[in-house]
């Protein structure tokens, strides 16, 4: 099985969500990573899922997945050719004899203190799931005393957006 991140516009409506993480409940795939948020259009959201599938069982997917009423349109993001990132926020024990070894890795993977206490950090990183595992990795040994990480948000390279022709099939139906 393979990675792949499908970018789906969707009329922005009560339920769409449920019926498109529904679709791969019923065909018994396993979502990796899901984020849902506004468009610059705001009839329409992106609903980025990051699967592990293979390619011929993703196909039939897609294929349902268009048949949806409120589906717009679904691309799949390959990494190369797409900006692809997490949102994450780490608790790590910092004490005041290992603060500054803390503060070092933070300043390295140019991530954030977003909150100090006396024997602990709150720190944000941004990146891609490398980085962050990365950034992790390093900050075990001082005590990760909690994780919250957001699904992969991913938008294609270049000046195209493909949420244009998606709203003139909105613009159409309405």
């Amino acid at each position: 099985m393979s990675r792949h991140t499908l970018s789906v516009l969707v009329e922005n409506k009560p339920g769409v969500l449920t019926r498109v993480a529904g679709l791969f409940a019923r065909r018994s795939f396993n979502i990796h990573s899901l984020a849902v948020g506004p468009t610059e259009h705001e009839e329409i959201s992106r609903i980025t899922v990051v699967v592990d599938v293979d390619e011929l069982p993703l196909e039939q997917v897609t294929k349902q997945l268009n048949k949806l009423i409120n589906v717009i349109k679904i691309v799949e993001l390959e990494p190369e050719a797409s900006v692809q990132r997490e949102l994450l926020l780490v608790k790590v024990r910092a004490d005041a004899s290992t603060r500054t070894h803390v503060l070092e890795i933070v300043q390295l993977f140019r991530a954030h203190v977003v909150d100090v206490v006396p024997e602990a950090v709150v720190i944000e990183a941004t990146g891609s799931p490398g980085k962050l595992d990365a950034l992790l990795s390093a900050l075990e040994p001082y005590g990760i005393r909690e994780i919250v990480q957001s699904g992969t948000v991913a938008i294609g390279r270049g000046a195209r957006s493909i949420t244009d022709r998606a709203l003139e099939r909105v613009a159409r139906s309405a």
